[in-house]
This record gives structure tokens, C-alpha cells and sequence, in this order.
């Protein structure tokens, strides 16, 4: 059946009716439906501390890691993992049996050199006892020498005498005065004379030949005790090396037990009983010792705040066995190669990919640790690190949830050609950055600040907001909807005066 016209705009204008009313109920409904906003009213803060966080280890200032200086099999591990020990304590014992051989063997060949030595000795003594009996022998036949030679002078005077008895007895022959037997006798006296003279001449060449023949032997015994001399030196450098030789050998039977270096805790011990243990090789540790009486942490800062972090910054460290337990630190060194977070090496030598995070390494000192601390600390334990990177006292500051960042207002078209040109990137305005107050209306007001240092919570205002100011501070879903001119509901709250510890740059 055909629906009449009048039927037609009596339900029309039914349906136009019922769709002003929901209109007009919905505008009613949203004027009455006011926003709920959190304000909070902006004091002066005695302290704001800006803060960077990072996590690492524990990680001992000197640690070793212990090798075998001698080849054996591991007989003896007198420690455990986690045991404290004093510096030369004994801590492992490989078998010393052939140690104890070859140093034997080198105590026999130690004695033989020094037998050696006193042989060669003995050989200088007995040398320097021929030389002086070779002394005496000459100089007896020097004495000799010079007996003769007075024979010899004798000798001449004699035959000499002989020599003008004949020739006289001769002129007394040949003038009759003599007689033969006169002459005869002085003749046998003359001979007499010349053979005595001959033979003490024979005697002092004979004694001669004595004192170089005694010269000789001396000069023989002389070479003797030289050779003799050297063979002591050579046989003194040889005992001294087979002493070293033995020194050496008693050392590393000494060795076959190792003693801890340095006081400290047992980290690790890769090894066991019954292995071989290969001495020099570092590859193959015997165990670990790690020197607790000074402890720090290392920890990774990533690349964005590394830039205020700085040798002797004081720090806050949690060691996650430990629980909330802090320990006061300092910063004492800054690592200025950075490596990537995937890295676990680092070094120039290792490139990555320039789009991946990197971190450096920052080392601080655990202060003031109670010895009850330091006998739970243990390397490798992993830790968090809160470096104080600055602080400020009696500042302005907001909580970080007040802050919006919002786009600046677009610019009136203007006539000239040059407006609609494109503006380069680097002349783009900045987002303008403020906070949301309310007027006496509770409409909401947008006030443009500067920002300074971030802390855990809050962060400070160093201009564009006065102290007493009540600012806007969530929550978050509510503020990012505000629009400046909304109006809204006021629920207050008082600015938490702890809040001032840092957390961020």
C-alpha cells in the first residue's frame, strides 16, 4: 500500500526532531562531561640531580689467572671455587717426581764440576811448587856461575905468574946461569897453569848452560801454572753454570706446588685432579684469582650520554645480589673507544656497522665497602649503576609528565612571491616546548618555557615560569588531547620534594 505524501512529512519531520534532540543532548552531555586534570603547584627545589643509569659487572682491580710453570699431573687442588685465600698459600700440587730426577741428576753434575775445580787446583799448587824448587835451582846455579868465574880468574892470575916464571927461567938458561931442571920446572908449572886455566873456562861454560837449562824449567813450570790458572777459571765458570743449572732445576721442583700470588678469592678453577698440566701455556689456566681488597664495576654508557659522564663523578651502585643494598662509588676511568653493543671484544680493529648502538666503558671504584659487602661481592656479579652527573640546588622544576612539545603556530600567508617559496630544513621552526596552565576560568593556557637539567622525575626550568605557578600535570592521554581555551576539572596534588635524584642527561 502507497504511503500517503502526508505521511511522507509527518515522518520526516518525526526524524528531524529526534535527530536535533540527539544533537542537542550530545552538545549538553559534552559540556557537562569536563576533562579531569591533574595540577601541581611549582616551588623552588633545594637539590635537582641529573643522573645517567647503566648496567654492567663486578670486576676486580687485579686478577690472575694462575698457570702451571712446571709440566706434571695435577695430584693435589687444595682450594675451592669462592674460597678466600692469603697471598702464598698453597693452592695446587703437580707431581714432582720428574722434577726431583732431573734436578738429581744436575746435583751429580754440579759436584763433578766442582771436583773439577779443585783438581785444577791442586795442579796450580803443585806447578807453583816446581817453580819454586826451578827458582832455587837457578839461583844455585848462578852461584856457581860465579865461582867458576873467580876459577877462571884465578886461573889467568896463575898462568900469568907461570907465563913470566918461565920466560925469566929461560933468559937464565940462555946466560948459563940456570940449569935445565929449573927451566923444566917452570915449563910443567906454565903447562900446569894453562890446563887449570882451561878447564875452570870448561867448568863456568858448563855451570853457564846449568843456570839456562834452570831457566828453562822455570819458564816451563811458569806455563804450567798458567794452563793450570786457566783450567781453574774454566772449571769455575763450568761449577758456576751446573750451580745455576741447579738452581734452576731446585726451583722448578720448588714449583711443583703454586702459591697464590696475591690475596684474594678463588674465581674459577677449570682444572681438575688428575689432568695434565701444561706449563707457560695461559690457554689453560690452572685457576683464577681475583683481588678483591680494591673492587670496581664496569658498566656501559650508552653513546648518547657518554658526553657527561667524567673521571670522578660520584655514583650510586646496586649489585642485583645484593638487593637495594647501595654502595657509594666514583668514576676513575672513562674509555674513549666505543664498541658496539653486539661486541663483546671491542678494539680498533673491530669495524661494525655505523648504524648499530654503540657504548662505552666506564669504570668505577666501590668506596667505603664494609667488610661484610666485600665478602658477598664476587667478579662477575652483575650490577646497575647510577652516575650523579650534575647537580643543581635551588631550582624551578616540574614534573617531566607537565612538559609538551607542540607545533608553533603556521605563519599568515603574506602577498609577496617570496612567502611561497619553500623554507629550507634548517630555518624550520623548532617545536615549541612549555607546559599547560590554568586561568582563573580553568581554561586551559600554554606557557612557553626553557628547559634545563633532566632528573629521575623532573625536570628544571630556567625560565618562562614562576615559582607558585600551577601547571598541569596529566594524565598523559587527557594532556596530549588538551587544546588551549578547554576547559576543565582541577584535582591538585603536592609536588613530591624527593623527587630529585636523576635518572636521565
Amino acid at each position: 500500500m502507497a504511503v500517503s505524501r502526508k505521511k511522507k512529512i509527518i515522518i520526516g519531520v518525526s526524524a528531524l526532531v529526534v535527530l536535533v534532540l540527539v544533537i542537542v543532548i550530545s552538545v549538553v552531555a559534552t559540556r557537562k562531561d569536563e576533562p579531569e586534570v591533574t595540577t601541581v603547584k611549582v616551588d623552588v627545589r633545594p637539590e635537582l640531580k641529573s643522573t645517567v643509569t647503566a648496567s654492567g659487572e663486578v670486576r676486580p682491580v687485579r686478577y690472575i689467572k694462575l698457570t702451571s710453570e712446571v709440566p706434571g699431573r695435577i695430584l693435589e687442588i687444595y682450594v675451592n671455587p669462592g674460597d678466600i685465600v692469603k697471598q702464598n698459600q698453597a693452592l695446587v700440587r703437580v707431581d714432582p717426581t720428574q722434577l726431583q730426577s732431573s734436578q738429581e741428576a744436575q746435583w751429580a753434575a754440579t759436584q763433578a764440576s766442582i771436583n773439577d775445580v779443585s783438581n785444577a787446583r791442586n795442579a796450580v799448587a803443585s806447578a807453583q811448587q816446581g817453580l819454586a824448587v826451578t827458582d832455587a835451582a837457578v839461583a844455585s846455579a848462578r852461584q856457581q856461575v860465579i865461582a867458576q868465574q873467580t876459577a877462571v880468574d884465578r886461573a889467568n892470575v896463575d898462568l900469568n905468574a907461570a907465563q913470566r916464571e918461565l920466560k925469566r927461567t929461560t933468559e937464565l938458561i940462555e946466560k948459563g946461569v940456570a940449569s935445565r931442571f929449573d927451566y923444566d920446572a917452570a915449563h910443567d908449572r906454565y903447562d900446569q897453569t894453562k890446563i887449570a886455566l882451561e878447564t875452570a873456562k870448561s867448568n863456568l861454560e858448563s855451570q853457564k848452560l846449568a843456570v839456562k837449562e834452570a831457566q828453562e824449567r822455570g819458564n816451563q813450570q811458569r806455563a804450567a801454572i798458567k794452563e793450570a790458572q786457566t783450567g781453574i777459571k774454566s772449571s769455575e765458570m763450568r761449577a758456576s753454570q751446573q750451580q745455576a743449572f741447579l738452581r734452576g732445576q731446585s726451583s722448578q721442583r720448588e714449583k711443583a706446588t703454586q702459591y697464590s700470588p696475591l690475596p684474594g678469592v678463588v674465581a674459577d678453577i677449570p682444572t681438575r685432579v688428575g689432568e695434565f698440566a701444561v706449563s707457560q701455556l695461559s690457554s689453560t689456566p690452572l685457576m683464577t684469582i681475583a683481588d678483591m681488597s680494591t673492587i670496581n664495576v664496569e658498566v656501559n654508557v650508552d653513546e648518547t650520554e657518554i658526553s657527561v659522564v667524567d673521571v670522578g663523578q660520584q655514583a650510586k651502585v646496586k649489585v642485583d645480589a645484593l638487593g637495594d643494598k647501595e654502595i657509594v662509588a666514583v668514576v676513575t676511568q672513562k674509555n674513549p673507544l666505543a664498541v658496539a653493543k653486539s661486541d663483546t671484544t671491542g678494539g680498533l680493529n673491530n669495524r661494525v656497522n655505523v648504524q648499530e648502538a654503540k657504548e662505552f666503558k666506564v669504570t668505577l671504584e666501590l668506596k667505603d665497602l664494609p667488610d661484610d659487602i666485600r665478602d658477598k661481592l664476587r667478579p662477575g656479579m652483575s650490577s646497575t649503576a647510577t652516575i650523579t652527573t650534575r647537580t643543581k640546588t635551588n631550582v624551578i622544576a616540574v614534573p617531566l609528565q607537565a612538559i609538551v612539545e607542540k607545533a608553533p603556530p603556521a605563519p599568515s600567508p603574506g602577498p609577496s612571491l617570496a612567502s611561497s617559496a619553500p623554507t629550507p630544513v634548517s630555518d624550520k621552526a623548532k617545536d615549541q616546548k612549555g607546559v599547560y596552565i590554568l586561568d582563573k576560568d580553568n581554561k586551559v593556557k600554554f606557557l612557553e618555557v626553557t628547559t634545563g637539567i633532566t632528573g629521575e622525575s623532573d625536570i628544571e626550568i630556567i625560565s618562562g615560569l614562576p615559582a607558585g605557578t600551577e601547571v598541569i600535570t596529566g594524565p598523559s592521554r587527557v594532556l596530549k588531547a588538551l587544546k588551549v581555551g578547554d576547559k576543565v576539572k582541577k584535582q591538585t596534588r603536592k609536588p613530591d620534594a624527593n623527587a630529585n635524584s636523576g635518572g636521565g642527561s
